[in-house]
């Protein structure tokens, strides 16, 4: 409180609303997204934020929602306002302060009796005793860090597009064996679908009502048991536990409804439960439970997206569902298919766990970095920079 100016400024008629983000970014809404906020009808208390104004968010602070503002604007008062002063560079407690959102320093601090919010005002953390390295030395580690995280960054971004385009390349190869086959000189003929294209002439296209049978389950979230000795499908990736069966063999599962439509996409054999808006097909005829759960999994969005733009419903009826064309070729050939395509794809999801793992590796180098920074474990000095 000695060294930090809060201010509450009023606003200007054109000001626009600022957001700070949990990634520590601080700018007008309308620059990242516009969705998911509350629309205020009265901006009670509102204040005025300026370029280079340090802002902590009183509320997601815990989150990593502390930053310097890009732009001229408006926030609520459950922001913070700190505004630049020539004794403290307000970047480099703004680094000081995420290390202690991410540290969980914050979140010991809460007051507030809400799940997964903190109450971090202004005459909270104001009276804690932080490092202030001269002047000189705190702009050094801001524009140390500004960099390094920079060059971190840039390196997650790219490994991020490397694994966008690993699933791009495995998704379409799938399509090509599972929809063409792997014989690349077999007579063709038109399946009259756009997104199917040609299959090979001795394919048949069928529905997926005559190819097995099709049920919801009959539980809810609430009978999960953590300690159930078998599986239960719910409407998310994660499958969880149940003390009950009411299936025993092989199957094929699918979200009915919500964030997951289009998405979740299970292939299991042996007893499980599953959820009351959760697709089961089961009973497989002319076709392998297998075959099915690749050709459905790869190719059940179109339908989705088609059927979305169409309503406004986020579910899958049993119609759409029942008529959802399948392409199928003998049992032999699909054999051939799925032991190149698994082979294949677990070659590939290999990939992607490293990657991922090496973007977790440099998401906690880049945290131990700045902490080790800010509080003076690792010293800067001017031929860093």
């Amino acid at each position: 409180k000695y060294k930090l100016n809060k201010v509450t400024r009023p606003t200007d008629k054109d000001d626009e609303v600022i957001t700070c983000f949990r990634d520590g970014v601080v700018t007008l809404r309308k620059n990242r997204r516009e969705d998911g906020f509350t629309v205020s009808l009265k901006e009670h208390g509102y204040q005025q934020i300026c370029p280079g104004d340090l802002v902590v968010h009183e509320m997601d602070g815990f989150e990593g929602a502390i930053g310097i503002s890009d732009s001229k604007g408006k926030s609520t008062p459950v922001y913070t306002v700190i505004e630049p002063n020539q004794n403290t560079d307000l970047r480099y407690i703004a680094y000081l302060l995420r290390v202690m959102s991410k540290t969980g320093k914050i979140e010991s601090l809460a007051r507030s009796i809400r799940e997964r919010t903190t109450d971090f005002r202004w005459n909270m953390w104001s009276v804690i005793n932080f490092p202030f390295p001269p002047i000189k030395e705190q702009k050094e580690i801001s524009k140390y860090l500004d960099k390094k995280t920079n060059e971190i960054d840039l390196l997650i971004v790219k490994i991020k597009r490397k694994i966008e385009l690993l699933q791009e390349q495995k998704n379409a190869i799938i399509h090509q064996y599972i929809t063409k086959g792997l014989d690349k000189d077999a007579e063709m003929k038109s399946s009259g679908i756009e997104w199917i294209g040609d299959i090979p002439k001795n394919w048949n296209l069928i529905k997926v009502r005559y190819l097995c049978d099709i049920s919801t389950g009959s539980k809810d979230t609430q009978d999960n048991d953590e300690e159930g000795i078998y599986p239960f499908f719910v409407r998310s990736p994660k499958i969880q536990r149940i003390n009950s069966f009411s299936f025993d063999g092989e199957a094929v599962l699918t979200s009915g409804d919500g964030a997951g439509v289009g998405k979740i996409f299970h292939y299991f054999n042996g007893k499980f439960d599953y959820h009351q808006r959760v697709y089961k097909f089961s009973n497989f005829k002319n076709i392998s439970g297998r075959f099915f759960y690749w050709f459905f999994k790869e190719h059940f969005s179109y339908e989705i997206l088609r059927w979305n733009a169409k309503s406004t419903v986020d579910s899958v009826r049993l119609p759409l569902i029942q008529n959802f064309p399948i392409v199928i070729p003998s049992i032999d050939t699909q054999k051939n298919i799925l032991e190149v395509i698994e082979k294949y794809a677990s070659r590939i999801d290999q990939l992607l766990v490293r990657l991922e793992k090496k973007i977790q590796l440099l998401r906690e180098y880049r945290q131990s970095l700045i902490s080790s920074v800010v509080t003076g474990k690792i010293r800067i000095t001017e031929n860093m920079i």
